[in-house]
């Protein structure tokens, strides 16, 4: 498994999130613009996640500052094969400046663990909980993603542990519960 960066990300943020994590930073393949859609000034997570699977073997998270959509929504904070092997996270609508607000890193980063460890669960086959405290919950703004912890729910915490490609991170993350 490794954590990858499409796009401009920070470069601080991809390390802390690869040492909270234990994900490894592998190495950046994707030029974005492959799925920009110009009319809605946004890349297609379906095309990058398509784009992933092309340029990577085994599991790969990618990390993007790029801001994201699917058809049938506004905007996706990440996207995921359920299950699978590629999932994709944004922070363009994690960060303080995305409503007007001085940057905060430490919030950035709350937020980013949590939408990383939101799209690896679906990887591992976690549908949406209904707990709202678990990082599985499924968010539609960034004050969903507030109320979230940063770790599963024991339910989830049960059955994405039993993972083998996961159980290292999902055991540090309950731990620090």
């Amino acid at each position: 498994m490794i954590l990858v960066p499409i796009g401009d990300f920070p470069a601080e943020l991809l390390e802390e999130l690869s040492r909270r994590t234990r994900i490894p930073v592998g190495p950046a393949r994707i030029d974005p613009q492959a799925a920009w859609h110009p009319c809605r000034r946004q890349y297609d997570s379906t095309r990058l996640l398509a784009e992933l699977k092309a340029h990577y073997e085994g599991t790969v998270v990618a990390a993007t500052a790029c801001d994201l959509f699917i058809p049938v929504l506004t905007f996706v904070f990440g996207e995921a094969e359920m299950p699978g092997r590629v999932a994709i996270f944004s922070v363009h609508r994690l960060r303080e400046e995305f409503y007007g607000l001085p940057p905060n890193p430490e919030v950035l980063l709350g937020r980013a663990l949590r939408e990383l460890w939101h799209e690896l669960g679906h990887l591992f086959g976690l549908a949406h909980c209904r707990d709202a405290a678990c990082v599985m919950s499924s968010s539609h703004s960034v004050e969903q993603v507030d109320v979230k912890d940063e770790c599963f729910c024991g339910a989830c915490y049960a059955r994405v542990s039993a993972h083998p490609d996961l159980r290292a991170a999902a055991c540090r993350q309950a731990a620090g519960r």
